[in-house]
């Protein structure tokens, strides 16, 4: 069906405009705004300091670093917002969408980090966004090769690969192995009771308790392990902590290898069908329409935005965006999707990116606190991908393509020994399970034909008949 016809239905395709408060382009009052705002905030402001943290402990950065990534991830996504909600040109959707830190890019960001450090890092990040970029020009074709089956394998592989980096936080973290106190009692113990609050406060009927369960499952671990004394605030006694954070574009330098530009590049892939089903349920609860040209054009606007932001966090020093599901449910909550709250929400990042205080705070957390919320977190996204594989018709095909697509992605992400022998160039592209399991996944889908028995074929035949 080609935009034309299709354009002639939006007026007709139900919406959810009736439970709304306050529509799409409607000013809530500043109260209002103001309290839709927060709410929103608590429900990402985890998720976007997360990858900072894992990936700068796993690099064993230093707190003044460590603090300013976490600060250069609020602002980045800050900036994001507003463009997302803004639109500028061709640039966003024009919706209450928000952005945050990626978490799928946290394996292969790791991978580069360890070869080539923060340079690389961003190099890679900046060089291989243009690839979602171009996907949302080429929206209706790429969606014949990157079908729900294949990003559903993905998103799993990546839940799957995030278990192993939550469970080296519940253990310790990386500076634990090297002390010998990784899987002591105290780190096991703090990560189990945060994951247990989270547990909790999430099961509660209290609307805001159920919102916060995972600040509230930081706050508390946090406190634990702060009477137990794994808070050590000296480390902050070296960083000024009331100055501001003035965000220096390029602060580490740029570099780049083609291998680790593969690996992002494939995941940037991803991100551009996510980004698609995201601002599609977006524009449902907005009660806005999800066929014709004012859709699609909100859907390409919405993908081009998120690999340009993704761009932009690399100038910025942060890591690649992508907009945060779970906001969708925030707006079903309160009835509010107005995108002027969006500005409200992107001004908060920006002045908490710029107080180094917030930063620091996060990155003096113990490794077993942040790992008792993340597991449950990693957990979800495994989940998740679960569920959009469980949405399409498992025949033989997608049977085919799945165990295939898991046995070798996760075949590499357990043993990575196995490619041992092989050349620099190939161990570096197909480290990561997610990316060597998502390739796979892509090709088979592609290249696999199956060809039904003659029973089969007589069936159609007697029911044509």
């Amino acid at each position: 069906m080609d935009i034309q016809t299709e354009t002639t239905k939006e007026k007709s395709i139900p919406t959810a405009s009736s439970d709304l408060i306050y529509g799409l382009n409607e000013r809530p009052p500043f109260k209002d705004a103001l309290f839709a705002a927060l709410q929103h905030l608590l429900a990402i402001f985890v998720g976007i300091i997360t990858p900072p943290l894992i990936i700068c402990g796993a690099l064993k950065t230093d707190l003044a670093t460590t603090g300013f990534m976490v600060s250069m991830a609020l602002f980045a996504s800050g900036l994001s917002t507003i463009i997302q909600c803004r639109k500028f040109g061709p640039l966003g959707c024009g919706l209450l969408c928000i952005q945050g830190t990626s978490f799928s890019f946290i394996g292969p960001i790791i991978t580069a980090g360890m070869q080539g450090g923060l340079p690389l890092i961003f190099g890679c990040c900046m060089a291989a966004s243009p690839v979602e970029m171009i996907v949302s020009r080429t929206f209706k074709y790429m969606r014949h090769i990157i079908t729900p089956l294949v990003s559903g394998i993905v998103v799993l592989l990546i839940g799957l690969s995030l278990v192993k980096v939550g469970i080296v936080s519940c253990g310790g973290g990386y500076a634990a192995m090297d002390n010998g106190t990784f899987g002591s009692i105290e780190n096991i113990g703090i990560a189990a009771m945060v994951l247990l609050s989270v547990m909790f406060f999430n099961r509660c009927k209290n609307k805001y308790l159920r919102m916060g369960s995972i600040v509230l499952g930081l706050i508390l671990g946090y406190a634990v392990a702060f009477a137990l004394g794994k808070v050590d605030l000296s480390k902050a006694m070296t960083t000024d902590i009331w100055a501001f954070n003035i965000p220096m574009p390029f602060k580490y330098g740029l570099n780049f290898d083609f291998s680790v530009f593969i690996a992002l590049a494939l995941i940037y892939l991803i991100t551009a069908i996510e980004a698609t089903g995201d601002v599609t349920a977006n524009s449902m609860i907005s009660g806005e329409p999800i066929e014709g040209d004012l859709y699609l054009k909100r859907v390409s606007g919405g993908v081009l935005a998120d690999g340009f932001n993704s761009c932009l966090a690399g100038i910025f020093n942060s890591f690649p965006n992508s907009i945060f599901a779970q906001n969708n449910g925030i707006i079903q909550l309160t009835g509010v999707a107005s995108r002027y709250v969006g500005y409200y929400i992107a001004a908060m990042l920006i002045l908490l990116g710029l107080f180094p205080i917030v930063g620091i705070a996060f990155s003096l957390m113990p490794d077993p606190v942040l790992g008792g919320a993340t597991l449950l977190m990693f957990g979800t996204v495994a989940a998740s991908g679960i569920r959009i594989i469980s949405s399409q018709t498992i025949d033989r095909k997608a049977s085919l393509v799945l165990a295939v697509s898991l046995a070798i992605g996760l075949g590499v992400e357990l043993m990575p020994n196995i490619l041992e022998q092989a050349p620099q160039a190939i161990k570096s592209i197909f480290s990561s399970g997610i990316t060597t399991g998502g390739l796979t996944a892509i090709l088979a889908n592609a290249l696999i034909h199956v060809k039904e028995g003659n029973e089969e074929r007589k069936k159609e035949r007697e029911i044509v008949d």
